[in-house]
């Protein structure tokens, strides 16, 4: 389904079936550790993640309409979001996007919200990135040919 022939012999993959490549390819030095969804909680969805520099943190809270799981160290934040969440989205460095919620450190849990879910929602928390990284977001850039 990803791969299609080429008038010139060759093979063209989808952009579907790079991205589930890229996303098996892991650095080995690295052993992974995935963040949890504390007790309680389900993630139906599945769960990714988005890192920030801890600077950023404090200032991304109050521009969201609401707030999933968040996870915390000296050096970074990390927001719980659905799988998939980077689907046609280019967020905005120093921003970083953790398929699988996996991460190399071990952070703590800092905001639980109420309910059932951990996510924050991904197209908030990418605008308020966006504007905070002074960043046009990825669908109001101008197309070029």
């Amino acid at each position: 389904m990803g791969v299609t022939a080429a008038s010139g012999g060759g093979q063209v993959l989808a952009l579907d079936t790079l991205v589930r490549l890229s996303r098996g390819l892991r650095r080995a030095d690295v052993p992974p550790l995935r963040l949890s969804v504390p007790d309680g909680m389900t993630a139906p969805l599945g769960c990714d993640a988005v890192q920030v520099p801890a600077r950023f943190g404090p200032l991304v809270l109050p521009r969201l309409p609401r707030v999933g799981c968040v996870y915390a160290d000296d050096a970074h934040w990390w927001w719980l979001v659905p799988s998939d969440s980077d689907y046609a989205l280019e967020w905005p460095a120093p921003a970083r996007y953790a398929t699988g919620a996996v991460v190399p450190e071990a952070p703590r849990l800092i905001h639980r919200p109420d309910g059932t879910l951990p996510y924050t929602p991904p197209i908030p928390l990418y605008l308020a990135l966006c504007r905070l990284m002074g960043t046009t977001p990825s669908w109001s850039r101008p197309v070029t040919a």
